[in-house]
């Protein structure tokens, strides 16, 4: 029973948002909306064309890039594939937030039809190891020491008092 459960959990862990065939205009630009509402996680796109140029790629911004995209401005992306007949991408998104992930073909002049899936790992979000720098593991292991011996010596010091009355 109780490895059931562990399945369970991680299977909550992944979503599928979209697995779908995405028709691009040529010299245009489509887009999925990603929104995380409750926790980070990192976003998984690919893309495989069907047909159409090799100039596809994917791109994923915030929101506000997006707007900006739409307005005709110099916009900013998180990550970008390269561009081609298929590519993929893994992003983790520390901040919730709307996303966007483009599939971009504005740098050819046929339109393209692409296979697009993108998914949310919220278990690998946030999982990235760090250490402290030598300093502070040395600023840390000198206050343990001195919080150590100072209750040592303060119960010492109250024993001592116990039994000498």
């Amino acid at each position: 029973m109780i490895p059931f459960v562990f399945i369970l959990l991680a299977a909550s862990a992944h979503m599928d948002l979209v697995d779908e065939m995405v028709q691009v205009p040529a010299g245009d630009w489509r887009y999925v909306e990603v929104t995380l509402k409750q926790r980070p996680a990192v976003v998984s796109a690919d893309y495989e064309l069907k047909s159409g140029p090799a100039a596809v790629r994917l791109e994923l911004m915030r929101r506000e890039d997006l707007e900006r995209l739409r307005d005709g401005l110099p916009n900013g992306v998180l990550t970008v594939t390269g561009t081609g007949r298929s590519g993929r991408l893994e992003f983790p998104v520390e901040v919730r937030g709307e996303y966007a992930l483009v599939i971009d073909n504005r740098d050819s002049t046929t339109p393209a039809a692409a296979h697009v899936r993108v998914a949310l790992d919220f278990g690998q979000a946030g999982a990235r190891v760090t250490t402290l720098s030598p300093t502070r593991r040395l600023a840390v292991v000198v206050i343990s020491f001195a919080v150590f011996f100072g209750i040592v010596f303060y119960s010492a010091r109250r024993l001592l008092r116990g039994i000498r009355r």
